[in-house]
């Protein structure tokens, strides 16, 4: 019993590198979550001027709005992701405390975990990266704008 202390001092240091992590990936999730509310800003503003009739800038407005429902799904999954991996994390944080608390080897569980979590994090990375994409395609800014000379 005279080594409980230390032992549980030992896990609280084995568990602070994955709750760094919590920290990094719940500011992924709000940066992602902060462009998803973006998105669907831009979707309202474009729904509510669209125009009734059939023409040029109603086929514009609905090709912007079917890029901007991509960017909503893509985003949404990578929000998933990321909320799977903080899962996963808590789990390996929440492994290792049982582990030496109830003293049973839970280390292949414990690694499963994190290597689900890292996963499952490398999978959100690129859906949002795919995103961060999506978005830089359709930025554009009208040719009538920028008035460019002919060549």
């Amino acid at each position: 019993m005279d080594s409980m202390p230390a032992d549980i001092a030992l896990t609280i240091q084995l568990a602070l590198a994955p709750a760094f992590l919590l920290v990094g990936i719940g500011q992924f999730l709000i940066l992602a979550a902060g462009r998803l509310g973006r998105v669907v800003d831009r979707a309202r503003v474009i729904a509510d001027i669209l125009p009734r009739e059939p023409g040029p800038e109603h086929d514009d407005c609905i090709a912007e709005l079917r890029m901007l429902d991509r960017r909503m799904t893509v985003t949404g999954l990578s929000i998933l992701f990321g909320t799977i991996a903080m899962i996963a994390v808590c789990l390996v944080v929440a492994g290792l405390f049982a582990a030496r608390l109830l003293e049973i080897a839970l280390t292949a569980i414990t690694a499963a975990a994190f290597v689900g979590a890292m996963g499952l994090l490398i999978l959100g990375l690129i859906t949002f990266l795919y995103e961060v994409h999506l978005a830089n395609r359709s930025i554009h800014v009208r040719a009538d704008l920028l008035d460019k000379p002919k060549r």
